[in-house]
């Protein structure tokens, strides 16, 4: 009779103490005793995962265990990220929607925390500069051509040229027009971009992309369509009391109307060129980092000559940086969305941050809840949803 181990107990009495003694032995069995047999009865026991699993008994508290489960969800988080950069058939529509999104929370952020009043140039030359600078650091430590292939620079150049155009017109209608007028103008670019893609980029536009995108602009002028009518009865910028200069004011007020829609046209255009230089170049960042050579100077030098410099207090610093970054991250999707997709579809889903900022606003009781609002929200919402139920075109680009 074999057996693995053997114990054997003996007790000893000394007077008045008792002495317990366990004695353990053991024995190596041969494999003709079947000793064996046992080993493979124990081994599949310890075979079924490679590692112990951790219950509530092994558990080891110690200081490092929280940052253990902290780099767990990061890494959770970066996997969520890289598969709506890249891992799904939807990433060019998810990251267009994200991009809309985040300049969403732009905003939220820029009504919540009230800071000094900030010249506009001043704002674009922060971000343009903080855009240049992060995707600089990007490019560098990824390893790509900072200034992008060589085959790929002609429409780089020419992406930061007509983005630069757009951007200052942009920044020269709003000053000189009323904000709705101006978001409204700023909204035709989408369409004016899925124009341009069927020019420049012979993409075809179907009947279901054209509805959509027009059924998202109509929620647009349902939105604002009080205001405009109220602005238009007085005459645009015109106060009462200013009769004798109606005149200028009217023909100021069409000036900015045209340098809006410029804006919008070479907006549209741009949208294509920064899909033609992402896909030229592999590299979505290279047409942000383009974008911000030529954009952040000019800035500066538009600061420097037709405004007066202000020096925001740390609060509103450390504000401005804040969304800076946002726009940049903003930026970014936006160009990984145009790369990936048709250029109609992205440009649909980018009306998700009007309906979202004014749903936010009416909740918040900021702006007054109102039959057409409600109606142009719902008009966006359901062609953004209906772009996204539809899907992409085809299967997204393999590209890095």
């Amino acid at each position: 009779m074999s057996k693995t181990m053997s114990s054997t107990s003996t007790e000893s009495s000394d007077g008045d103490q008792a002495t317990v003694e366990l004695i353990v032995c053991n024995s190596s069995p041969s494999a003709a005793d079947g000793g064996g047999t046992a080993s493979d009865e124990i081994s599949p026991l310890l075979a079924q995962s490679e590692k112990p699993k951790t219950n509530i008994f092994s558990v080891s508290y110690t200081r490092r265990k929280p940052r253990e489960h902290v780099i767990e969800t990061d890494t959770s988080l970066t996997n969520c990220m890289l598969w709506v950069w890249n891992g799904s058939r939807y990433s060019g529509l998810m990251c267009m929607a994200l991009s809309s999104t985040i300049y969403f929370f732009m905003q939220v952020i820029s009504d919540v925390f009230m800071v000094q009043s900030i010249p506009l140039f001043e704002t674009v030359f922060m971000r343009c500069t903080v855009t240049l600078i992060l995707s600089y650091l990007w490019l560098r430590r990824s390893g790509q051509p900072i200034f992008g292939p060589m085959h790929a620079r002609n429409l780089l150049v020419l992406r930061a040229l007509v983005g630069f155009l757009s951007l200052f017109s942009f920044v020269y209608s709003i000053q000189r027009l009323p904000l709705s007028q101006a978001t409204v103008l700023s909204f035709t670019a989408p369409i004016m971009a899925s124009i341009a893609a069927r020019i420049i980029l012979r993409e075809k536009l179907k009947i279901a992309e054209i509805g959509g995108l027009a059924l998202s602009f109509f929620g647009v002028l349902f939105i604002f369509r009080r205001i405009l009518t109220t602005q238009a009865v007085s005459g645009g910028l015109v106060k009462p009391g200013e009769a004798i200069s109606l005149n200028v004011r009217g023909s100021d007020h069409m000036l900015a109307v045209l340098v809006g829609l410029f804006s919008s046209i070479t907006g549209g255009i741009s949208y294509c060129l920064i899909k033609a230089g992402a896909n030229a170049s592999d590299q979505p960042l290279v047409t942000v980092f383009s974008f911000g050579t030529l954009a952040s100077p000019a800035a500066g030098i538009c600061l420097f000559f037709f405004e007066e410099f202000v020096l925001p207090s740390f609060y509103s610093f450390l504000l401005m940086l804040v969304l800076s970054v946002l726009a940049f991250f903003a930026e970014v999707l936006l160009a990984r969305g145009l790369q990936l997709e048709k250029t109609s579809k992205v440009a649909n889903v980018q009306y998700i941050e009007v309906a979202l900022t004014q749903l936010w606003g009416m909740g918040l009781s900021r702006i007054a809840p109102s039959f057409g609002r409600l109606v142009g929200c719902v008009l966006i919402l359901v062609s953004v949803f209906y772009t996204m139920y539809i899907g992409p075109e085809k299967e997204m680009n393999d590209v890095a």
